[in-house]
């Protein structure tokens, strides 16, 4: 019996054509009663990315993939436990802060906060990454 279940597989070298990449990956991992969330940026699960050049926009869409991960998990935003949060430029801390706080109002997770020189594409602002956990049935 497999100790954990991958959900959402992909190979990188569909996600990233314009990069010499052939890494298979998942979106998320269950693992006992906790569920690690690959990175999540402003692109839908269809490819396509959302606000280009606004990190709002960005933050927003990151945290849908994120909500809808978790489910598909078996969980939900109110059992997240710890986010990162990336940031290109420490301009953009307001604006994605404020929209990832609009969805997570009432939780209460330890965060971590990151400016970083990029990300994976020129293109993405904000990538936010969780570790969340599925409660005991009672």
């Amino acid at each position: 019996m497999p100790t954990h279940t991958r959900i959402r597989m992909f190979n990188t070298k569909e996600t990233y054509p314009n990069q010499s990449l052939d890494n298979d990956l998942c979106q998320a991992v269950r693992a006992g009663n906790t569920v690690y969330v690959r990175g999540q940026i402003g692109t839908d699960f269809a490819g396509n990315l959302v606000g280009l050049g606004n990190p709002q926009a960005q933050a927003e869409q990151a945290m849908k993939n994120v909500k809808q991960l978790l489910e598909e998990a078996g969980s939900s935003l109110s059992h997240i436990v710890k986010t990162t949060t990336y940031i290109t430029d420490p301009r953009y801390r307001e604006a994605v802060y404020v929209e990832v706080g609009k969805w997570l109002k009432g939780v209460f997770p330890i965060s971590t906060g990151i400016v970083v020189a990029g990300l994976a594409q020129p293109e993405w602002l904000m990538e936010i990454d969780v570790i969340a956990v599925i409660p005991d049935e009672d």
